[in-house]
């Protein structure tokens, strides 16, 4: 009897490995917890905290606007780039390492930035911080999966997502707050501390997890992230008068042929760092491009409307970052109402009407500052959708990206989130191109023509088979 009962039992901890590892971490639940959306709201804050106080930083530098958008871009840019890497990382040399080192460069690099002499030195430590968060992203949501598993995906995610927007809502306020009592070099003095407690958080509660060897494939690994990197770079570099045309489209077609190079060669290869098969399965896709239109949207706001506030409308800079933090409180305070009905209903059809009610938003805020409006309540109100339709799409694609079979792989979840983010440069980097031509009604519109392709694309391929969901697939495991 007791042979047959060890015989029953072992196929069910096989089948299921991440069910034994609860238990083991149940005891810091909560301070893991907090530990891991910790170092989410740290990320997110250091991704938007300059936006709002940008014009002071391109006056003290003396360098023009445009110029003074790579401070934003430069670490969106190579945060993107990164997150594939990064997420093998992860899982080769363990999730909790990854991010007490990635905490450690974070704090060195921002005592950089507040020391820097020059928009060169700036961008420079910028990009060192977007190096730093590459990590967090698909560490924080693979352990996050693993610990917390199917049942409660979707509520979990959701409260990744709330850190998020959280994190988006503390942003621009405190970086307009800290820029006019004390400049704007007081951000990262602030936030260096932050990053050191987070560490020491990390490194006491979170509990260790050993990576799994793992051969890099070093073709696919190279070739996507420069890929990425060369096109960002591409799209970056546009409105910057400085880089010559034939430069901008060279970064361009190069990285269109790397990427070209990444599936040919993981296509072709036992252990890819990511099966480009994965890639285009229906619920991956979806999510993915889905989250990058939203991400699109959001840094195009956030970087356009604090801009036209602090320029057209006069308002100070503290009071910008109050006016903008109505965008990121509405998606703070929807994401745990995303998370529940994501869970009891069709989390497909809850992440389209967010498309559709981004798309809508931006058009009426293009409609509303193009024509010079003035009064900061209509701005509000507009804002407040925005956010709205940014938490619908964020939960259900984030949920979506680790029920795939791709979320297995801490590198196919670092892709999700370079597409997240490369959403994020582009939409700063279309601010960049436009807002200096007055053409703010082309602005938005262009943001909502972004959010419709996100919801063409929420229509291709087949729906997922609930009876996959969440299913382990050897395929990701291995590579």
């Amino acid at each position: 009897m007791r042979d047959t009962r060890s015989r029953v039992a072992a196929p069910q901890s096989f089948t299921t490995p991440d069910r034994p590892a609860v238990p083991q971490r149940q005891p810091a639940g909560l301070p893991v917890l907090l530990t891991l959306l910790g170092a989410t709201l740290l990320g997110t804050v250091i991704n938007n905290v300059l936006n709002v106080p940008l014009r002071d930083i391109t006056a003290d530098l003396g360098v023009s606007l445009s110029s003074g958008v790579l401070v934003v871009s430069s670490f969106v840019l190579v945060l993107a780039a990164g997150m594939a890497l990064s997420g093998w990382v992860g899982d080769r040399f363990g999730r909790r390492r990854t991010v007490i080192g990635s905490l450690a460069l974070m704090a060195v690099a921002m005592v950089g930035a507040a020391l820097a002499p020059s928009l060169p030195a700036l961008v420079a430590m910028r990009a060192l911080q977007g190096m730093a968060c590459a990590a967090y992203p698909p560490a924080v949501m693979g352990m996050l999966a693993s610990i917390y598993g199917p049942s409660q995906r979707a509520r979990t995610m959701s409260a990744w997502a709330a850190a998020n927007g959280i994190g988006q809502a503390i942003g621009p306020p405190l970086g307009g707050l800290l820029a006019d009592l004390a400049g704007w070099r007081a951000i990262f003095w602030c936030l260096a501390p932050v990053a050191v407690i987070l560490l020491v958080a990390t490194v006491l509660v979170v509990p260790d997890d050993r990576g799994h060897a793992t051969a890099l494939h070093w073709p696919g690994a190279a070739s996507l992230t420069l890929g990425a990197a060369f096109l960002m770079t591409a799209a970056t570099a546009v409105p910057q008068h400085v880089v010559p045309i034939w430069l901008t489209i060279t970064l361009a077609a190069a990285g269109v042929g790397l990427l070209a190079v990444f599936a040919i060669t993981s296509a072709n290869t036992a252990a890819p760092i990511i099966r480009p098969r994965l890639i285009v399965e229906s619920r991956f896709l979806r999510s993915s491009v889905a989250a990058a239109a939203q991400m699109f949207c959001l840094a195009a706001t956030l970087v356009a409307v604090p801009l036209y506030v602090t320029g057209t409308l006069g308002r100070t800079t503290a009071l910008t970052g109050l006016l903008v933090l109505a965008l990121p409180a509405a998606m703070a305070a929807l994401a745990p109402v995303v998370g529940l009905l994501s869970e009891r209903g069709r989390p497909r059809w809850i992440l389209r009407t967010g498309l559709v009610t981004l798309g809508a938003a931006e058009l009426l805020l293009g409609a509303y500052v193009g024509t010079g409006g003035r009064s900061t309540a209509p701005l509000v109100a507009l804002l407040l959708v925005v956010g709205a339709g940014v938490a619908l799409v964020q939960t259900p694609s984030a949920a979506g990206a680790t029920r795939s079979p791709a979320g297995r792989s801490g590198a196919a979840l670092g892709l999700f989130n370079m597409m997240r983010f490369g959403g994020s440069a582009l939409g700063a980097a279309w601010v960049a191109v436009v807002y200096p031509s007055g053409a703010l009604l082309l602005l938005f519109a262009g943001c909502a023509v972004v959010a419709a392709a996100g919801l063409v694309v929420s229509f291709v391929g087949p729906d997922p088979s609930p009876l996959h969901t969440d299913t382990p697939s050897p395929a990701t495991t291995s590579g």
